[in-house]
């Protein structure tokens, strides 16, 4: 059935303004000519947009005509701000941005072990609004929050586990008490796989496995453009994945004698002692392996003069060590999913670089019948932060560019 007129106009209207979002600022002409529509609607729809404040004029263009240049349309960027959380057991971060996702503002505060839940809380919502008044926003319209944990999918929140800290739980009902704006809560290596997809490493990419390496384990997983999540939510937590060369088994609560014993930072940091390796991490906040894999690596690829032949050994005989155990938890996912690809994300993934992606690559080409490409990442630890800002503003969009009733 042919659409009725009201529907056509909010049809048109979104597809202007995906056009201008994708784009940039755009004449009346432009749109004309990429949406295929005639010059009466477009001029009837840059009418309807520029009365609902979401477009503006902006500028003009430079093309080199007689009489007047023609009016540049562009996106009203400070309609609506939107904010970012990274939440990890050992702080937060905040990123602050308008509806077109240019950052205004970013901070982090550390929270310690020891910190009682309520001012742990009260630290990370404080700079939240810290950082939205920095960003000159005088409310936020959608917070996206990157967690640690299971998302129950059935309510979008974040469930009770075991093993994190209780504030994790008690920020998302602070935030939504203290900010009149909708807030959206992910599993942060979920976030991050979508980030890499959009920005990173997978753009080329409608199915891969990222599969996260910083102070802990775990795996997003993609699939013909759609992130799975599973029946409970708990797609990917690699971490309890039982492989061989652990002392035991993981259980229901703990993932100890699992993947994580063999991947996550304080196991690779004790692989490396192994092989006479040490290193100071670069920011704070950085995991240990990180720092320990970047030094390895730089090792390996240093010029002239060239390392001593034991440090070069060692830094060698380490990334291999490393290359096998992460191989043995990507060749599991590999036999189930079929990927194609898998991302080495978080901190190590992305300072292991193509040296040690090479060598994972080369360990499941072995393992494995299936073809698959192993890369790093391109985002690494940001890629949680630019994950959950491209899901605020998705959220934003769709609610401000959804037709209204008249």
């Amino acid at each position: 059935m042919p659409a009725s007129p009201s529907t056509a106009r909010a049809i048109n209207d979104r597809v202007a303004l995906r056009l201008l979002q994708q784009e940039g600022p755009l004449t009346a002409g432009q749109l004309k000519q990429l949406t295929g529509l005639s010059r009466p609607t477009v001029a009837d729809l840059v009418e309807r947009l520029t009365a609902a404040g979401l477009i503006d004029v902006v500028g003009e263009s430079g093309e080199q005509r007689r009489g007047p240049n023609a009016r540049l349309y562009g996106i009203v960027a400070d309609r609506a701000h939107l904010a970012a959380l990274d939440v990890r057991t050992e702080g937060v971060s905040v990123a602050v941005s308008d509806l077109l996702g240019r950052e205004l503002a970013r901070a982090s505060v550390p929270i310690a072990d020891d910190t009682g839940t309520g001012p742990a809380v009260e630290q990370a919502v404080t700079l939240v609004e810290r950082a939205a008044k920095e960003a000159g926003a005088e409310r936020l319209h959608t917070v996206g929050v990157g967690a640690p944990g299971l998302i129950d999918p059935a309510t979008g929140e974040l469930r009770d586990s075991s093993g994190l800290p209780e504030w994790h739980r008690r920020l998302v009902a602070a935030l939504q008490e203290r900010l009149p704006a909708r807030v959206i809560v992910e599993n942060e290596t979920n976030l991050a796989a979508l980030a890499e997809q959009r920005d990173g490493a997978a753009r080329d990419r409608d199915t891969f496995v990222l599969l996260w390496l910083g102070h802990g384990t775990g795996a997003a997983v993609v699939l013909d453009g759609r992130l799975r999540r599973g029946a409970s939510g708990g797609t990917g937590e690699i971490g309890f994945l039982p492989v061989p060369g652990t002392s035991t088994l993981p259980s229901a609560t703990d993932c100890e004698g699992g993947f994580h014993s063999l991947a996550g930072s304080a196991a690779i940091a004790e692989l490396a002692a192994g092989h006479g390796l040490v290193a100071t991490a670069v920011s704070p906040g950085e995991p240990e392996a990180a720092a320990l894999v970047r030094q390895a690596v730089a090792t390996l690829s240093s010029p002239s003069p060239s390392p001593s032949p034991s440090a070069f050994s060692g830094a060698d005989r380490f990334l291999s060590a490393l290359a096998d155990r992460l191989a043995i938890g990507a060749a599991s996912v590999v036999a189930v999913l079929d990927p194609g690809c898998v991302v080495l994300g978080g901190e190590v993934g992305q300072v292991g670089g193509d040296v040690l992606a090479a060598r994972v690559g080369e360990r499941l080409a072995r393992m494995s019948p299936l073809p698959v490409e192993v890369r790093a990442s391109a985002l690494g630890g940001g890629a949680v932060l630019r994950g959950a800002l491209l899901t605020a503003r998705e959220s934003a969009q769709d609610d401000l560019f959804a037709p209204r009733s008249r």
